[in-house]
């Protein structure tokens, strides 16, 4: 079975659910009740297995870690996770606009 096909494979891709909230919480040092609350405010969106469980990528990690940073700096949820939105789409957008002033006059 070629490494991109198999679930060993997946492992390297960033958006890959591999792991469980409890290992992701783990992982991070932070509660399963943080992980909840920002996807509570819609800042991350686990995948639900069969069962219903929440399982989590390494993208939605870094940024439930991003999340915490801010907390820990006293920021609230709330507004943590509308930061983390907001730099998010800072960043879309300098892309974009790096790739417009790249592009020939037409």
């Amino acid at each position: 079975m070629p490494a991109e096909t198999s679930p060993a494979g997946n492992l390297d891709d960033d958006d890959y659910p591999a792991y469980t909230m409890g290992r992701a919480a783990d992982i991070l040092g932070i509660t399963p009740a943080f992980l909840r609350a920002v996807g509570e405010a819609e800042l991350i969106t686990p995948l639900r297995s069969e069962g219903g469980h929440r399982r989590y990528s390494k993208g939605q990690l870094r940024i439930a870690a991003r999340a915490r940073e801010l907390v820990d700096q006293g920021t609230p949820v709330e507004a943590a996770c509308r930061i983390i939105a907001l730099e998010d789409r800072l960043a879309e957008a300098l892309r974009l606009n790096e790739r417009m002033r790249r592009r020939p006059d037409e």
